[in-house]
């Protein structure tokens, strides 16, 4: 008989009797726990969150702020509001790189703003992460500000973003957002999708607050708009490990969000979100069936981030142990669809020992809970948009359509694509080719060879070293050991037959 026939029968055996052993009544509290426990204690820490205010002297300011914005538009003329947006809080230099058939066309785009601080880079082939990478190493500030190229910024932004990073041990600060709404004039089926956006939006910002209130913790930093401190971003060990992780057998080109935020994490930076108005970002999202396709990304992304975070690296049992249960465990166990009806089940159940109107009350109560729980993190959005209440059912029902999605992802997590963005995985070729697998040595000429550098983990980042044999000389151990410790689910070691195999990063996400 098959081993997984009978693994699932004795697990399936196992589960029926547990309310016989242990009783409905504490089915139902475990259930219940598990399930809004999390709720209870985020809706606190949101609520109380405070925003690091602006210090009176600040020991950063827009002149120490490089923005790198990696794009593949094809009507650069889009881009003028985003763009200016940032421009107007007086980076000291931003810098766009796009791919060679498009530099051109952006080159002559950039003369119309005007901007002297204004540089343009190209690269080969539409990747998002050798995009980025092509830049990092010619930022000459202390902090970076990876963005989107659809993200409008107020001009309060920077003082704000910047304020965290008096703490030294400060990583990473990203802003909350908003989506730009769409109003009458449009199909009802286009302002559907942005309400579902905003919606989205507006749950990522509830429970980014709420986790970085709790232990400073994230699934994911968001690549719409985030700050670090360049000397991360300029890490050799950092720029091999973003431009080369790897799912499986072949190259992420989405993600790279999360890799960002796991590196951090992974190397004891400690991020924070600026949770307040003046701090606020504007992006779009899509208002089409396309949605659905970032929906998916964003699940994928989650799984494999979130394996990767509790599996492979395992740095945030440790340091981030609220965040591990509400955020990364609960991607594995939170499908609405499958425990809505469950709980309402075990609360009937539970309750038949009960009179039938108490019973009935018990049942009520539940749902009226289950519906408010439902509700608690988009009141943000319904203050501000009190009309957006006409769309509540359609948020709820799409609740249940994305625990499907969200196991269509979990099925095709070796689809590694963008998909969602015209031209986003136009070179696909390249980033689907097997890398080969790293030797574990190398054999010098010989004779001395003083020219010859490896990586090291300090900020001066490389050292110069001599050899003096022609013996085999072991590549170079904090290159190895920092692999092992901080890069995503990578590993040379691939399995071609385990599809949860990782090799060497949405709620959020994850950029556009």
């Amino acid at each position: 008989m098959d081993i997984l026939a009978i693994a699932s029968g004795l697990v399936g055996w196992t589960i029926g009797w547990i309310p016989y052993l242990i009783g409905w009544e504490w089915v139902w509290v475990i259930m219940w726990a598990h399930r809004y426990v999390r709720l209870v204690v985020n809706c606190i820490s949101h609520w109380t969150y405070k925003t690091v205010p602006i210090p009176e002297s600040p020991s950063y300011e827009s002149k120490d702020v490089t923005v790198i914005i990696p794009t593949i538009h094809n009507d650069f003329a889009e881009l003028t509001d985003s763009l200016q947006s940032i421009l107007a809080c007086r980076p000291y230099e931003l810098l766009l790189v796009t791919t060679t058939d498009k530099y051109d066309g952006l080159m002559k785009f950039v003369k119309t703003l005007e901007a002297p601080n204004v540089r343009v880079f190209q690269v080969p082939i539409a990747n998002k992460r050798i995009q980025v990478c092509e830049a990092i190493p010619l930022v000459k500030t202390e902090i970076t500000i990876m963005a989107d190229d659809d993200v409008t910024w107020p001009r309060t932004i920077l003082p704000w973003l910047l304020a965290p990073f008096e703490d030294k041990k400060i990583g990473g600060v990203g802003p909350c957002q908003r989506v730009k709404r769409i109003r009458a004039g449009h199909p009802i089926s286009a302002r559907m999708y942005n309400w579902l956006g905003a919606a989205y939006i507006e749950r990522r910002n509830f429970e980014i607050s709420a986790t970085h209130g709790m232990d400073g913790g994230t699934s994911c930093m968001s690549g719409r708009t985030c700050a670090f401190r360049s000397e991360i971003l300029q890490s050799p060990l950092f720029l091999h490990g973003f431009k080369t992780e790897r799912w499986g057998r072949f190259q992420l080109n989405a993600d790279d969000d999360n890799f960002v935020t796991r590196w951090l994490v992974s190397n004891q930076w400690k991020t924070w979100i600026q949770y307040n108005k003046e701090c606020e970002i504007e992006t779009t999202l899509e208002n089409n069936s396309l949605f659905l396709n970032q929906c998916l990304r964003w699940a994928r992304s989650n799984w494999r981030s979130n394996w990767t975070s509790l599996v492979t690296e395992r740095h945030v049992w440790r340091q981030q142990p609220w965040s591990t249960y509400a955020l990364h465990i609960a991607t594995f166990t939170s499908l609405a669809f499958l425990l809505d009806p469950a709980i309402l089940w075990v609360t009937y159940q539970a309750t038949q020992t009960w009179s039938p109107e108490a019973q009935r009350t018990a049942m009520l109560v539940q749902f009226l809970f289950m519906c408010a729980s439902k509700v608690v993190k988009l009141v943000g959005l319904f203050v501000r948009e009190p009309s957006d209440i006409l769309f509540l059912p359609v948020s709820i029902l799409f609740g249940y359509f994305h625990g499907l999605i969200k196991l269509w992802a979990l099925f095709t997590l070796r689809v590694t694509s963008w998909g969602s963005r015209a031209d986003g995985d136009a070179n696909d070729s390249a980033r689907m080719t097997p890398r080969a697998r790293r030797s574990e040595s190398i054999t010098l000429p010989p004779g001395n060879h003083p020219g010859l550098i490896q990586f090291n983990n300090d900020k001066s980042f490389m050292v110069e070293k001599g050899f003096e044999t022609d013996s085999t000389v072991v590549v170079d151990e904090a290159l190895d050991s920092s692999e092992d410790d901080s890069r995503s689910s990578s590993d040379d070691a691939y399995d071609s037959h385990d599809s949860m195999s990782v090799e060497n990063d949405d709620v959020d996400t994850q950029g556009r």
